[in-house]
């Protein structure tokens, strides 16, 4: 018996020293963001005036808003992608070229970023070379960003696509659905909760990307983390802590409030599941 409560009692302590690990940087972080002193880690007293400052710092707003727009661009363009990768891994495992394919699919998952980045670089230099197209900016970017979000998109949706019961596709098949209204009208549904915990994690992934981006942006197309990363160089100011502040902030807001959306759509489905049975 004290065995047992002494092996409890380590396995909080070593869960505790973890998450304090983990989490006490950050807290610190949100903490300094609020200090009146100019460096980053000191505490000068309780202020506003990073967020100000950060509100008025027009490259940080402009590399915030190009994040977003390639992140968000980016996760969905890999989430159909992937779906359409996954379905066909899953649902079609003998035709030509599959272990080529699935290769290629699974290939980003697995290899450095710094060739992934310097790979793309070449690619699409020797095209803009050819064709005067396109140009070094968000495009690129995106690009480089669709093809590494779409092979953890393809992981995370096939394998629901795994666990899928094969009968609700029959049944519909059986009832005269024809093979799109089964895929948009039973398979889509079901996975709709992988889709956009892939979407959540893709978009994620982009939004950190510092590597692949900094081999493919281009003058005036800057993301984020390349002027968080340049500006490191020269010495952070404690108007960094104030952006990423507002970062925990938001994406925090969104994965409870998604979380919540994932749970209240379970617990439906289990009511409904249940009264089927008991009718």
């Amino acid at each position: 018996m004290i065995s047992t409560a002494a092996g409890r009692w380590t396995a909080r302590l070593w869960l505790l020293a973890g998450f304090t690990f983990l989490y006490l940087p950050i807290v610190s972080l949100v903490l300094f963001s609020f200090s009146d002193s100019t460096l980053p880690n000191v505490w000068g007293g309780f202020s506003l005036r990073w967020y100000r400052k950060l509100l008025e710092d027009a490259d940080i707003r402009a590399a915030l808003w190009l994040s977003l727009r390639v992140a968000a661009a980016s996760a969905t363009g890999a989430v159909v992608l992937g779906t359409l990768a996954a379905f066909t891994l899953q649902r079609f495992p003998r035709f030509r070229g599959r272990a080529l394919f699935s290769g290629m699919v699974n290939a980003p998952l697995v290899m450095p970023e710094v060739i992934v980045g310097l790979s793309l670089l070449l690619m699409l230099v020797s095209v803009q070379r050819a064709t005067g197209f396109p140009e070094r900016g968000l495009l690129t970017i995106w690009l480089g960003h669709l093809l590494v979000g779409m092979a953890y998109a393809t992981v995370v949706i096939a394998a629901r696509l795994r666990d899928l019961n094969p009968q609700y596709e029959e049944a519909a098949q059986d009832l005269g659905a024809r093979p799109w209204q089964v895929f948009f009208l039973v398979t889509l549904p079901i996975i709709s909760q992988s889709m956009l915990a892939a979407w959540l994690l893709t978009f994620t992934l982009s939004l950190d990307d510092v590597v692949i981006s900094a081999f493919l942006s281009g003058p005036g197309a800057t993301t984020l983390p390349l002027v968080i990363f340049s500006r490191a160089r020269l010495g952070l100011d404690p108007t960094v802590n104030a952006l990423a502040t507002v970062v925990i902030a938001v994406v925090a807001v969104f994965v409870i409030g998604s979380s919540y959306l994932i749970a209240r759509r379970e617990r439906r489905l289990w009511r409904e599941q249940k009264a089927a049975g008991q009718g």
